[in-house]
């Protein structure tokens, strides 16, 4: 997708029934003062080609992981433990990388990059959509999953809203959440950016579709089908690729790292695709609502633009 810097999910979307986006980063806060307070920044640039990052990592035995506090990417449960799709995967792979611990810095999700280039934490975990305004500022790895969008709508779905065009075409009223890609799809249809109401998170959008406020909110689909499932008065809409210069597009979340850091990425990825093909990134995904749908094989490579 080729939206605004900032514009993404990564999201990126705060969870299904539970606690919403603010409560969660609230959560995490005190985690991430605590251990941020016990690991000294890396240096801004290596003095060695590709970046000397995993073996400072290997030495403290830590990885700090940017986190927004979203489920299903990244966030505390309510026993206080970190999860999500991007942490599981990254405790698997950076234990394999000689790294034994993950320790959480939370954030705002229009923060990661500027944080994660200010050496707040080391590494992007929180499911970041690749895209070519941000691929100039950060390296990713390939991405470990895919996504299409979803509506949430009353039952029924009575506008008949199956796409943005349709949002258009029956001047349905439209929310979708801070910061994410659905504003800028919605807006390449003919939506009026002024006229699109901006909520915190799929939860906040939800309520704003049973209580009648809008006709529609627009997210990713797995955190919509799953945050509509004990709604009376919402249900999520077929998932569908978003139209961008006219062709359907499939996004594409990742880990994102500095641009220095090529080697570090690189082992990332390497464990990464052994672990594409052996099932095993959908066996640690599955539990956080991801199906074969969502595996990929496309490529930071191809999402930045070639």
């Amino acid at each position: 997708m080729a939206p605004p810097l900032g514009l993404g999910k990564g999201r990126r979307t705060a969870g299904p029934a539970g606690p919403g986006r603010r409560s969660l980063l609230a959560g995490v806060a005190a985690l991430g003062a605590l251990g941020a307070a016990g690991c000294s920044r890396v240096a801004t640039a290596s003095t060695r080609e590709g970046g000397d990052l995993l073996g400072r990592l290997r030495a403290q035995g830590v990885v700090r992981l940017g986190i927004a506090g979203e489920i299903p990417f990244g966030y505390i449960d309510k026993d206080g433990r970190l999860t999500g799709e991007a942490p599981e995967l990254a405790r698997v792979i950076f234990k394999r990388l000689g790294v034994d611990r993950v320790q959480p810095v939370p954030t705002e999700f229009g923060s990661l990059i500027p944080g994660l280039n200010s050496q707040q934490f080391d590494v992007v975990a929180a499911g970041m959509y690749v895209n070519p305004e941000r691929c100039e500022q950060v390296i990713f790895a390939d991405p470990d999953y895919q996504m299409l969008d979803s509506f949430i709508v009353r039952k029924g779905n009575p506008l008949g809203l199956h796409s943005y065009q349709d949002v258009v075409r029956r001047k349905a009223k439209f929310a979708t959440g801070t910061g994410y890609a659905e504003i800028q799809y919605a807006v390449e249809a003919g939506y009026k950016q002024g006229d699109i109401l901006i909520v915190p998170d799929q939860v906040a959008g939800l309520n704003a579709v049973e209580a009648g406020r809008v006709d529609v909110f627009a997210g990713t689909a797995i955190t919509v089908r799953e945050v509509v499932k004990k709604s009376a008065k919402a249900e999520a809409t077929e998932p569908f690729a978003p139209l961008v210069k006219g062709e359907p597009h499939v996004d594409g979340g990742a880990f994102a790292f500095r641009a220095t850091e090529t080697r570090l990425r690189d082992a990332f990825n390497a464990e990464l695709h052994r672990m594409k093909k052996s099932g095993e990134l959908l066996r640690i995904l599955r539990p956080f609502g991801f199906t074969k749908d969502e595996m990929t094989d496309l490529t930071a490579k191809e999402l930045c633009g070639g």
